[in-house]
């Protein structure tokens, strides 16, 4: 009964790539900005796994002499360093054109004619941090009922609201209405609903925040795990970055480790096929809030799970620990670093200190996982199965 997961840790890049500096990246690393601020960083396990011997992690601290996995470096083939690019690349698509983006904010074409659509005027259609922008805006639009619009350097159209003001249900309608707009010379990769409320007197975003994404343009990892008849658990905002598309059952979820949670559960039923988890507090709550300690805090809190975790992976489960883009708390700004990411590889038919190298693309895990899986190959990718499973595994 095989079954492959994916677990990724969103935004944990791992150094510039080659191209940083064409994204204004030059320098980043978001993994080494958390280990400066933090020298005594208590992640044993994966450390264990090889993360300090990967290339280009140069930190004492992580080295380790006896190995619990395989580990490598994987490179962005794709254009851009968002979410959906960083996903879809690791389900084998390749994305040639990055998304639109608006650093300006949405032309007032689109703007007046959304309005018209909902009924409501807006507020703000700017790029802003989140936090910071429903600080800002927050009294206004809460004495109007005119729900706020942000963007970042992603290719998002984010509408904030209290949702004693304006009903989650609402919101998410309102987003939809967006994201039926948001076509064409539009087109941008995701509506992103942002609820929030006030608790002690300060606004605080929810954990039901729903992405409307655009669908892949072709066949992923996910469907080709669905056309062999097996399943594909989606855990975390997996199912909102493929559009639904490959997902045979889906799971939200509203912390890090809630998503590790729900993971093991899923982890204790019979069936074959895929896990795949993002475990966004990374990205959302520290890495763009440019939270160094709490990045930190947060990978140790994952790091004391993972031996759980691990203890669940039947004989022929094959557990990979990877990240979509960077996010470097460090950097200048609040948005996404063009970085390396890290490829973990646990299981009970892996090599212990296997190291794969530098990859060129983060579609190597869908080729590798298609051929574990025996389904067809994706459209990128270079499978490293041969370099992680024992011999007659």
């Amino acid at each position: 009964m095989k079954r492959a997961i994916i677990i990724v840790l969103d935004s944990l890049g791992i150094g510039p790539l080659p191209d940083a500096s064409l994204y204004g990246d030059e320098g980043a690393n978001t993994l080494g900005s958390i280990m400066q601020k933090n020298p005594h960083l208590k992640i044993s396990n994966l450390a264990d796994l090889g993360l300090g011997h990967i290339d280009g992690v140069n930190f004492p601290m992580l080295a380790v002499d006896e190995f619990q996995g395989s580990f490598g470096r994987l490179g962005e083939a794709s254009k851009g360093k968002d979410t959906i690019t960083g996903h879809w690349e690791i389900a084998g698509i390749y994305t040639e054109e990055p998304f639109k983006t608006y650093p300006d904010g949405f032309p007032g074409s689109f703007i007046k004619a959304f309005e018209e659509a909902i009924g409501l005027k807006i507020l703000g259609n700017y790029a802003a941090s989140g936090t910071e922008i429903i600080e800002e805006l927050g009294p206004l639009h809460e004495e109007t009922g005119n729900p706020i619009v942000y963007t970042s350097a992603d290719s998002v159209f984010q509408i904030a609201a209290n949702i004693q003001v304006i009903s989650l249900e609402r919101l998410y309608e309102i987003c939809q209405i967006a994201r039926k707009m948001l076509v064409g010379d539009l087109a941008c990769g995701r509506v992103i609903a942002r609820p929030y409320e006030i608790s002690e007197g300060k606004r605080i975003r929810t954990s039901d925040r729903k992405d409307y994404a655009v669908s892949p343009p072709e066949e992923t990892l996910l469907d080709k795990v669905q056309k062999k008849g097996m399943e594909v658990h989606a855990i975390g905002k997996i199912k909102d970055i493929f559009n639904g598309q490959g997902v045979t059952h889906s799971l939200h979820t509203d912390s890090n480790l809630d998503g590790v949670q729900k993971t093991q559960e899923v982890l204790k039923t019979d069936f074959e096929g895929l896990i795949f988890t993002n475990l966004v507090d990374f990205d959302s709550k520290y890495g763009h809030r440019r939270d160094v300690e709490g990045y930190g805090k947060a990978l140790e809190e994952f790091d004391e799970r993972l031996p759980d975790l691990i203890k669940e992976l039947k004989e022929e489960d094959l557990l990979f620990i990877c990240a979509d883009h960077g996010n470097d708390p460090a950097h200048t700004g609040w948005d996404h670093t063009r970085e390396y990411v890290p490829v973990m590889i646990a299981g009970k038919q892996v090599k212990k200190g296997a190291n794969i190298g530098t990859r060129e693309s983060f579609g190597d895990i869908a080729a590798t996982i298609c051929q574990y899986l025996e389904t067809e190959p994706p459209s990128m990718g270079k499978s490293f199965l041969p370099l992680i499973l024992i011999t007659g595994a």
